[in-house]
C-alpha cells in the first residue's frame, strides 16, 4: 500500500468511525428518551386508571350503602350513603382537569350524570323516596357500565402502548447492536491502519536514522557514525588498556578518473573501494567514508602499531587489483595513514587529525603507509605556515626572477633566457624553487604562481625592450594550468597589458602535464599556439611518452633533460640517448634545446650532435635582471 492509499484509507476509517459512533450515541440516546417517554406515558395512563378505580370505588361504596338503605332505613345505613354522596367528584375533576384528552372528554360526559346521582341520593336521605332510590340504582349501574368500560380502555391502551414501545425497543436494539458492530469493525481497521502508520514511522523513523549515520554512496558509516564510535572504543581502549588503531585511507589519482571518465564512473570506483575495504578488515572494525575519496578504518583492540601497519598493506594490496569500469581496465592505488590510541591520542578528533597528518607523510613521501609521530606533525605544520607564507607572497609581489641566458650550440649568440621563480622568505632567507614548487602544486597554488611569473617576465621584457635589448624569455607552466580552457586568454591579456610580439615568450611544458589529460591539454596548447606563442616539451625523455602527441601538437622546441646532459661526455648510455633525442627533435621540425652543460666538451658533443641551443652554467648561472643586460654587453663584446 502506498503512502496516499494509507492516507485515504486512514480518512476513510476516521471519518466511517466518527459516524459510527455518533449513530451509535445517537441510538442510544433516542433509546433513553424513549424510555423516558414510555415511563412517563404509562405513568400517566397508570395515573389517569387510578383515578377511574377510585371514582368506580366510591361508585360501589354509594350503591351498596344504597341497597343497605333499602333494606332498613336506620341511622347506621344513612350515615354511610350520606358520606359517600359527592366523594368521587373530586376524582373526576380531576380527572376532566388533568388526564389524557379521553380521560378530559369521558370525565366531562360523565360529571353531570354523577352530580344527578348524588341529587338524587341526597334526595333519598332526606326523604326516603323509594322511586329515587330505584332511579339512583339505575344511574349507578349505567356510571359502573361506563367506568369499567373506560378502565377496560385503558388497560388495552396499556397493553397495545407497551407492546408498541416493546418493538419499538427491540428495533433499536437491533440498531444498536449493527451499529456496535459496525464501530468494532471500524476500530480494528483503524487500528489497523494506526499499526500500520506506526510500522511505517517506525520503518522510516530507522531509514532517517541509517541515512544520518551512513554515506548515501557507498552504505559506509558516515563521519557522524565514526566519531561516536570512536569515542565508545577510545573509552574501551583507555579502560582496558587495548590498543585500538584509526586508519585514513585516500586514493592516489582518483581526480583524473573522475575529469577522464566522469563522476559516474567516479562514483562506481568508490562503490567498489568501499567493498574491498570491507573485504579487507574484520567484522568488529569499522569502515567509514569521510567524504571524496577519503575513508576511514577503525581498528579497536589492533594490539601494536606493527599489527596496524599489517592491516593497511592488507588494504593496500586490495586496493591494487585491477578495477573494470563500463569495460575499462584501471589500476588504482592509495596512501595509508595509521595513529594509534592511547600512544599518539586518546582524543577521537585529534587521532582523525593525526592519521590524517600520517596519510599526507605517506602521500608526499609515496610509501604507502605511513605511522603517525610528533615530527610528521611539525613537518605538517611547517608545511601548512609554508603555504599560507607563499599565498601571501604571491599576492604581495614578494617573488622575484632570475634569468639563465640561453645561446647557439653552433655560435654562442644569446637567443633568450628561462625565467627562474625566486622567494626571499623574511625568516628564512631564500627558499629554494624545489621546496616551494612543490608546495604550490600540491595545494592549489600553481596556477596564480604561474600567472605571476609570466606577469613579471614580461614585464622585465619590456623593460628590455625599451632598453633596446630584445631578449626572448621561457617561462615554465604548471600542470594544473593546462587543465583549464581559459589559460590562453589570461595569457593573452598579459601580452596585450605588456605590449609585446607574442613570438618573445616561450612556455615550457612537462610531458607529465599532457599526458594526465591529453585532450584538454592539446586543447590548451592549441589555443596558445594560435595566440602566436612559443611551445616547449620540458625535461623530454624523463616521463611518460608523448612521442604520438607531438604530431598533433604545434610544439616548438624540444628541451632535453640535464640528466642525459650532463654526463653525455662520459657515458655512452646518455650520449646515444641525447643524440636519439636530437635526431627525433629534428625529424619532427623542432628546436634542440639543451640544459645542464657544465663545460666546453659538452657543448662541443652537442653541437657536433646537431643540438640548436644550450643551456647551463658553463655559459651563464641564472643571473638577477639587473645584470642581466650588462652580462649581454659582455657577451656580445666578447663574441665579436
Amino acid at each position: 500500500m502506498s503512502f496516499w492509499e494509507g492516507r485515504a484509507t486512514a480518512r476513510v476509517a476516521t471519518a466511517g468511525l466518527t459516524a459510527g459512533l455518533l449513530v451509535l450515541a445517537g441510538l442510544a440516546l433516542w433509546s433513553s428518551v424513549s424510555a423516558q417517554a414510555t415511563t412517563a406515558h404509562v405513568r400517566q395512563i397508570n395515573d389517569s386508571s387510578e383515578r377511574w378505580s377510585r371514582v368506580m370505588q366510591h361508585i360501589n361504596i354509594s350503591d351498596n350503602a344504597l341497597r343497605d338503605l333499602q333494606v332498613a332505613r336506620t341511622p347506621q345505613t344513612i350515615d354511610p350513603l350520606r358520606n359517600s354522596i359527592g366523594s368521587a367528584r373530586g376524582d373526576l375533576e380531576w380527572l376532566r382537569a388533568s388526564g389524557q384528552p379521553d380521560d378530559i372528554t369521558e370525565a366531562t360526559r360523565l360529571l353531570p350524570l354523577y352530580d344527578q346521582t348524588a341529587d338524587m341520593l341526597r334526595k333519598v336521605v332526606a326523604g326516603g323516596d323509594t322511586l329515587q332510590a330505584g332511579q339512583a340504582n339505575l344511574a349507578h349501574s349505567s356510571l359502573r357500565r361506563q367506568i369499567a368500560s373506560t378502565l377496560s380502555s385503558k388497560r388495552l391502551e396499556v397493553t397495545e402502548y407497551l407492546r408498541a414501545a416493546d418493538e419499538r425497543n427491540s428495533q433499536l436494539r437491533v440498531a444498536q447492536i449493527i451499529a456496535f458492530v459496525l464501530d468494532a469493525f471500524l476500530v480494528a481497521l483503524f487500528g489497523m491502519v494506526l499499526l500500520g502508520h506506526r510500522r511505517k514511522i517506525l520503518r522510516q523513523a530507522a531509514k532517517n536514522e541509517h541515512e544520518a549515520h551512513h554515506d548515501a554512496l557507498t552504505g559506509l558509516a558516515n563521519r557522524t557514525l565514526l566519531a561516536r564510535r570512536m569515542e565508545t572504543a577510545v573509552a574501551k581502549a583507555c579502560k582496558k588498556n587495548e590498543p585500538l588503531a584509526l586508519l585514513i585511507v585516500d586514493l592516489d589519482r582518483f581526480k583524473e578518473v573522475n575529469d577522464s571518465l566522469g563522476h559516474h564512473s567516479g562514483d562506481l570506483l568508490l562503490r567498489q573501494v568501499a567493498n574491498r575495504l570491507s573485504w579487507a578488515v574484520r567484522d568488529t572494525d569499522l569502515v567509514a567514508r569521510l567524504g571524496g575519496d577519503e575513508f576511514a578504518v577503525l581498528l579497536p583492540g589492533v594490539g601494536s602499531a606493527d599489527n596496524a601497519r599489517m592491516v593497511a598493506e592488507k588494504i593496500l594490496s586490495a586496493l591494487a587489483m585491477p578495477v573494470t569500469l563500463e569495460g575499462l581496465e584501471l589500476e588504482i592505488a592509495g596512501s595509508v595513514g595509521v595513529a594509534l590510541c592511547p600512544a599518539d591520542s586518546i582524543d577521537g578528533h585529534e587521532l582523525l587529525r593525526h592519521a590524517d597528518i600520517a596519510m599526507y607523510a605517506a602521500k608526499r613521501e609515496k610509501s604507502g603507509v605511513a605511522v603517525y609521530d610528533a615530527r610528521l606533525h611539525e613537518r605538517g605544520a611547517s608545511q601548512l605556515t609554508a603555504v599560507t607564507e607563499l599565498r601571501h607572497a604571491i599576492d604581495r609581489g614578494e617573488l622575484f626572477l632570475h634569468y639563465q641566458p640561453k645561446a647557439l650550440a653552433n655560435t654562442g649568440a644569446v637567443c633568450g633566457v628561462e625565467a627562474l621563480a625566486r622567494w626571499q622568505h623574511p625568516t628564512r632567507g631564500l627558499v629554494r624553487p624545489d621546496e616551494f614548487i612543490p608546495i604550490a602544486e600540491e595545494n592549489g597554488l600553481i596556477e596564480p604562481l604561474t600567472r605571476y611569473v609570466i606577469d613579471a617576465a614580461l614585464r622585465q621584457c619590456r623593460a628590455w625592450s625599451d632598453a633596446g635589448w630584445e631578449v626572448p624569455v621561457s617561462v615554465n607552466v604548471g600542470a594544473a594550468c593546462l587543465l583549464h580552457t581559459e589559460f590562453p586568454g589570461d595569457v593573452a591579456d598579459l601580452i596585450k597589458r605588456h605590449g609585446l610580439p607574442a613570438r618573445l615568450l616561450t612556455l615550457e611544458i612537462t610531458e607529465s602535464a599532457i599526458i594526465s589529460d591529453p585532450d584538454r591539454a592539446v586543447d590548451v596548447l592549441r589555443g596558445l599556439t594560435e595566440l602566436g606563442v612559443r611551445l616547449s616539451i620540458d625535461d623530454f625523455g624523463t616521463g611518460y611518452s608523448s612521442i604520438s602527441y607531438l604530431r598533433s601538437m604545434r610544439v616548438h622546441e624540444m628541451k632535453l633533460d640535464r640528466s642525459f646532459v650532463t654526463h653525455m661526455c662520459t657515458d655512452a648510455g646518455d650520449s646515444a640517448i641525447v643524440h636519439a633525442l636530437v635526431a627525433l627533435a629534428r625529424n619532427f621540425g623542432l628546436q634542440a634545446v639543451a640544459e645542464g652543460v657544465e663545460d666546453q666538451d659538452t657543448w662541443t658533443a652537442l653541437a657536433e650532435a646537431g643540438c640548436d641551443v644550450v643551456q647551463g652554467y658553463f655559459l651563464s648561472e641564472p643571473l638577477p635582471a639587473e645584470e642581466i643586460v650588462a652580462w649581454l654587453g659582455d657577451r656580445a663584446a666578447a663574441h665579436a
